[in-house]
């Protein structure tokens, strides 16, 4: 999978370099002041895209039973929900919600195999809200463990992001804390985990991917 060890998150690349080629040619070429005020404006714009797209090194627990964070951000749910499209069980569901100055690259919450992925195209409300889960556009990777637990994690868009990016494919193995895909700019990762599962964070704090989240009853 892509952007195991670039300090830069390849999908940002491309924009990187427009960006401060648009900014030269109005720095360089602008023939009055105004112009060269918008190369700057794309400089600083390319500083704040170089920023989104970072990629840094995390410390990943190695416990067996530990899930952790996908995705830096702040919990906004921790609740028991019944999932219906791929788990079809009841589950616990803790959402992460990123802003855009979080790090956007996910990370995968459980070591195992990729079951499942699914993508729907959907709407693009605020992911803050409780039916993005449900209506917005979203991928999803069903994991199973080594120990047969099942772990779904969910890539969902919101208001302003507009592009989810996966990499794994069905059937192909995934490792804890392996950088797995990311949405530019935005949004929330959702993560449901067995109704066993002890979780060990709260609504309203804040973590970055790679931390634990909560234990599977079995490793």
């Amino acid at each position: 999978m892509k952007n195991q060890s670039s300090p830069i998150a390849k999908e940002g690349i491309p924009f990187i370099l427009l960006f401060s080629l648009v900014g030269d040619a109005f720095v360089w070429y602008g023939n009055n002041a105004a112009l060269r005020g918008v190369g700057y404006f794309f400089f600083i714009l390319t500083i704040f895209t170089i920023y989104f797209f970072r990629n840094p090194k995390r410390n990943i627990d190695g416990d067996a039973r530990s899930v952790v964070a996908p995705a830096d951000g702040r919990i906004i749910k921790a609740e028991e929900y019944d999932e219906n499209d791929l788990l079809n069980a009841k589950a616990i569901k803790v959402s992460i919600f990123m802003n855009v100055f979080n790090v956007h690259i996910n990370r995968v919450p459980v070591t195992g195999v990729a079951k499942k992925i699914k993508y729907h195209p959907g709407k693009f409300f605020n992911a803050e809200w409780d039916k993005a889960s449900e209506h917005n556009e979203r991928s999803m990777m069903l994991i199973e463990t080594p120990s047969k637990a099942l772990v779904l994690v969910v890539q969902i868009a919101g208001l302003i992001a507009r592009r989810i990016v996966s990499y794994p494919t069905e059937g192909q193995k995934v490792e804890k804390g392996k950088r797995y895909g990311l949405i530019r700019f935005g949004s929330r990762l959702d993560v449901y985990l067995p109704p066993d599962s002890e979780i060990t964070v709260k609504i309203g704090q804040k973590v970055k991917a790679g931390e634990v989240l909560g234990y599977l009853k079995h490793g």
